[in-house]
């Protein structure tokens, strides 16, 4: 079964990674992490924005992008980026891709971007706004991707708690 991957580029805030960790683990995504990380993976404010869902997500961390790419050679990576020239929905996701994001402060370094153009994807906004939130700007990538792939194993259907769903 293939799997999708959201890549986190010395992310700085630990709620952003912990509420991008929570959507991995509702979609099944697996969650790589470059080093340096703003936080330490133990810390309070990480497992609170992950609720209890951190122990279930697939997380794997790095040293720096080199070795990102060492282990993952001959990865699908897209580069979402305010700088990107294609939207994220002009892209067809591939089912085993990567969905790489920048730390909060910067993004993706520009030699990362301009070494793969091609690659680079964004999210549309108005002129004046400089970027979304982390957290929100990985889960509407992936969302994308998981759309594209007709949400392939996902739950479809939901039930109301107290109540029942007339006909």
């Amino acid at each position: 079964m293939s799997v999708l991957n959201i890549v986190l580029h010395q992310p700085e805030i630990p709620q952003n990674t912990g509420n991008i960790g929570r959507t991995c683990a509702a979609t099944g995504t697996r969650l790589h992490l470059i080093e340096p990380l703003g936080f330490q993976l133990n810390e309070k404010a990480l497992r609170r924005a992950g609720m209890d869902y951190w122990h279930d997500i697939d997380v794997a961390t790095y040293v720096n992008y080199e070795a990102f790419l060492e282990k993952n050679r001959g990865a699908n990576i897209y580069y979402a980026t305010t700088k990107g020239r294609q939207l994220y929905t002009d892209v067809c996701y591939e089912p085993d891709c990567f969905l790489m994001f920048g730390k909060e402060s910067g993004g993706i370094p520009e030699e990362i971007l301009k070494a793969n153009p091609t690659r680079c994807v964004r999210i549309p906004m108005l002129g004046q706004t400089r970027s979304l939130n982390l957290s929100n700007a990985a889960a509407i990538v992936l969302y994308e991707a998981l759309r594209q792939s007709r949400f392939s194993g996902m739950k479809m259907e939901g039930q109301l708690h107290h109540l029942c769903w007339e006909d």
